[in-house]
């Protein structure tokens, strides 16, 4: 009877440590990042974009663990609205009501969750879209959910 009880003792013990015992989970707090700095980088602040052309979109995207995916939102800032993210003032033209504003929503999913990847993504300018103020907004956001996003002021010229 005492073999039985040092057992149960020694196993009650030792399934409380094995509890209570936290083991160290790595748990991403960084937000991805968004460079429009570097030299290939397009567009950046105050970039002027010819209506009824194609440019394409690059920046380099990176996470200390892995990235998800990025999403790019084109739409006109004819009535001064802000949420440029960027230092630097544009020509801004006069407030203006959209009669056919260019607008663009797009999610691209990054492939193999690199922890580094360079976006590129080629973009067609409608020819009849209303020319003017546009706001480029970048999002990119890593596998457990953390993002981070870009905004840049573009001009689209006739």
């Amino acid at each position: 009877m005492k073999t039985i009880k040092k057992y149960t003792i020694i196993t009650v013990i030792f399934a409380m440590t094995v509890a209570c015992r936290k083991d160290k989970e790595n748990i991403d707090t960084e937000k991805p990042t968004i460079a429009i700095d570097t030299e290939n980088a397009f567009p950046k602040q105050c970039s002027t974009i010819k209506r009824g052309t194609s440019f394409t979109f690059s920046s380099t995207l990176s996470d200390n663990v892995a990235l998800g995916s990025y999403s790019i939102n084109i739409h006109h800032n004819f009535d001064h609205h802000s949420h440029s993210t960027e230092i630097g003032e544009c020509i801004i033209e006069a407030i203006k009501k959209p009669v056919k504003p260019f607008v663009l929503v797009k999610t691209v999913n990054i492939p193999a969750q690199p922890q580094r990847y360079n976006a590129e993504l080629q973009i067609d300018v409608p020819a009849d879209i209303d020319p003017g103020n546009y706001h480029f907004m970048i999002q990119v956001t890593d596998l457990t959910g953390w993002s981070s996003q870009k905004g840049i002021s573009i001009r689209i010229l006739e």
